[in-house]
């Protein structure tokens, strides 16, 4: 079975392949888990003035039932080690929220198997964050523990892809849920 860390190897075709020939998934079947993000594909330049490891946790909302998630800054201590969020405020630094959806309909057609995560769910109108879309979908057929997903932006009709695939590894339980957005 093909790992993570493989996958952090592979050049950019081969992630845009793997993410095209990824397996189905639901939002359902992320609600609840907090998954290790690793950065893929970025140029060094970006990776040096953002960073490579982060946490995605996701949640059944109990406003609408539907699911949603957020982003949480780690301390970069490499791509295997476990997240440990860094704290701000006393709490989790959160950032990013976005809504979880089937993909089907409204996620690229050759990655639509997956979910999407739309952080215009959330942002406001003068966030740039708002922009983004996530597919993300199942690296192993019936298997949410390792996930694939790529980044794009979406302005009005036109969709601009990005050079920034990343991994979701799942990492256990959220234990910490923000106000969304």
């Amino acid at each position: 079975m093909l790992t993570a860390a493989e996958i952090a190897r592979m050049p950019r075709p081969e992630l845009r392949a793997l993410l095209h020939a990824g397996h189905p998934l639901r939002p359902e079947d992320v609600a609840g888990a907090a998954y290790r993000g690793v950065s893929l594909g970025l140029p060094r330049l970006v990776e040096r003035l953002t960073w490579t490891t982060f946490q995605k946790a996701f949640v059944r909302d109990e406003a609408d039932g539907g699911v949603r998630g957020w982003n949480v800054r780690v301390e970069q201590q490499g791509v295997e080690a476990t997240s440990v969020a860094k704290v701000r405020k006393g709490v989790p630094w959160t950032f990013g929220h976005f809504r979880v959806v089937d993909g089907r309909g409204v996620a690229p057609e050759e990655c639509a198997q997956g979910i999407l995560l739309d952080y215009g769910a959330f942002a406001s109108a003068a966030d740039p964050m708002g922009r983004t879309r996530d597919p993300v979908v199942a690296v192993h057929a019936g298997s949410a523990e390792l996930l694939l997903g790529w980044s794009y932006l979406q302005i009005g009709g036109v969709r601009i892809g990005t050079p920034s695939f990343f991994t979701l590894e799942r990492e256990g339980d959220v234990s910490y849920v923000p106000a969304p957005g």
